[in-house]
């Protein structure tokens, strides 16, 4: 019956061995380890009672404690894993309402562009080494083309986490527009060249028009061709966004780039309240001295007055005019400049032609309008004033920059451009596997008040070290501890740890 020795060495230390004893014969089964503290003997020894139970096939009867003291000399480190972020990853997932069985493929393409946005291929690759998560490359590519139809299934996700979760109110959203570009010259129907965001004018570029809550929430986006005017853009998503999921339109802000006399009048037309920047150069002079007049250069001076495109406001600001003032100067001496030399110059705000060939001079009207608005911010709206003051309006234009933000975060942090993929489906998925990342990516901005960079850290810093029991063959984890902060950011998205 083989049964557990403890012998001392000749170095002082004692060593564990499983042993049969016959006819005064001790045979040596297992030589286990050597230790020299009572912790690493008990070690050793629950090594080899574990070897016993896997020879003989007989458990003890009584629970045991396992040991927390793993000999060296019996243990292989086999490296890290990252676990802990990829579990947390996708217990925010599911709280934002997704379902992460149903949705396995997509919902690990999009934690990997949080973790580390890159190809489809690189990325399956990652999900091993990082998480020890497999997914077959061919599994992927044949799902990837179809995931462009889930679009609307993620939208209402993200509709139902705004309301639910965030308890945003939808009567009010932004609309802004951006292009993506492609690492190609190649163009097709949906790839075209067009006004860049990127200055990559040359290369084919998809837009894309996406709605936010005033807190920079992503609710639902489209995407259209690369040479689609921006303007022409937020009829189309607010329609799509309202009929796929059932909302009374909500008043829409949006930057100048989206007004135009069609715009407002269809805007008018269906309800739709509205709040667009002015660019108040384009307003008749009769306007403008208006303006100029009632604001009398005070700063925080705010005025509204009736116009084609709805209200108009427009508020003084002492800052801007300081910015404007030694903008516009600039700009007419280099006009100066221009004209002794006879040229026209690129983007010459004040020179104009003269009468005479190759004959140049300054524009002295535009520069009248220029000096009345210097300081001034323009905004239409379609809101009453006793609805919503002209402060309330442009407060809620300021929002914009949430728009901007989670471009930048959708471009930057989680590099959705440029595009490698030449198929329109596989485009279309790719937009998709994005929205998904920046629905998990924006609610854990807004519920942790952190930078996603800032969390990503936080959670790259828990590491699983496997280690194999050479003994026992066993492979064992040890996590590293979860620090104050981290606690407290995973406080804030209800994650436990």
């Amino acid at each position: 019956m083989p049964s557990i020795r403890k012998t001392r060495t000749a170095s002082n230390a004692i060593a564990v061995q499983v042993v049969t004893y016959t006819h005064d014969q001790v045979t040596v089964l297992k030589h286990v380890g050597s230790g020299r503290t009572s912790e690493e003997v008990s070690a050793l020894v629950e090594r080899a009672r574990e070897w016993l139970e896997q020879m003989t096939g007989q458990t003890s009867l009584l629970p045991r404690q396992q040991p927390r003291i793993l000999p060296l000399a019996t243990t292989e480190y086999l490296g890290s894993m990252y676990a802990f972020a990829y579990d947390t990853l996708r217990t925010v997932a599911h709280a934002c309402g997704f379902e992460p069985a149903q949705d396995r493929v997509l919902l690990d393409l999009a934690i990997m562009r949080i973790i580390e946005p890159t190809s489809k291929l690189r990325a399956i690759a990652l999900l091993q080494q990082y998480f020890g998560i497999c997914h077959a490359e061919r599994t992927v590519y044949r799902q990837l083309p179809h995931l462009k139809d889930r679009q609307a299934d993620m939208e209402t996700v993200a509709v139902t986490c705004a309301l639910g979760r965030l308890k945003t109110d939808l009567a009010l959203v932004l609309y802004d527009v951006t292009t993506l570009y492609f690492e190609t010259f190649t163009a097709d129907e949906l790839r075209i060249p067009g006004f860049s965001k990127d200055n990559k004018s040359q290369q084919p570029q998809i837009v894309i028009g996406l709605l936010v809550t005033k807190e920079g929430f992503p609710l639902g986006y489209e995407v259209f061709p690369g040479n689609t005017f921006e303007g022409k853009t937020m009829i189309p998503v607010l329609e799509s966004f309202t009929k796929k999921h059932g909302i009374t339109t909500p008043a829409v802000v949006a930057d100048a780039a989206m007004l135009s006399h069609s715009n407002i009048l269809e805007l008018t037309q269906r309800n739709v309240s509205y709040i667009v920047g002015a660019r108040l150069g384009n307003c008749s002079l009769k306007d403008i001295k208006q303006i100029a007049t009632a604001l009398h250069g005070v700063d925080g001076a705010m005025v509204r007055i009736s116009t084609d495109h709805g209200d108009l406001i427009a508020a003084f600001s002492a800052k801007r005019f300081r910015k404007n003032n030694a903008e516009m100067k600039q700009q007419i001496e280099k006009g100066k400049q221009l004209i002794a030399k006879k040229e026209p110059g690129k983007r010459a705000k004040f020179v104009q032609r003269a009468d005479k060939k190759d004959a140049y001079r300054l524009n002295t009207a535009l520069i009248v309008k220029t000096k009345l608005l210097l300081g001034v911010k323009g905004y239409y709206t379609n809101i009453p004033e006793n609805q919503l003051s002209n402060q309330e309006v442009i407060n809620r234009y300021h929002d914009l920059w949430h728009v901007e933000q989670a471009f930048r975060m959708t471009k930057s942090d989680l590099v959705a451009r440029p595009i490698f993929h030449y198929k329109k489906d596989s485009v279309r998925a790719h937009m998709v596997i994005c929205f998904v990342a920046l629905i998990i990516g924006k609610y854990i901005e807004i519920q942790s008040g952190m930078s996603l960079k800032k969390v990503r850290d936080l959670l790259w810093g828990v590491t699983d070290a496997m280690l194999y029991d050479k003994v026992t063959k066993k492979t064992i984890t040890l996590r590293s501890p979860v620090n104050d902060e981290l606690k407290k950011l995973l406080r804030k998205l209800s994650v436990p740890y």
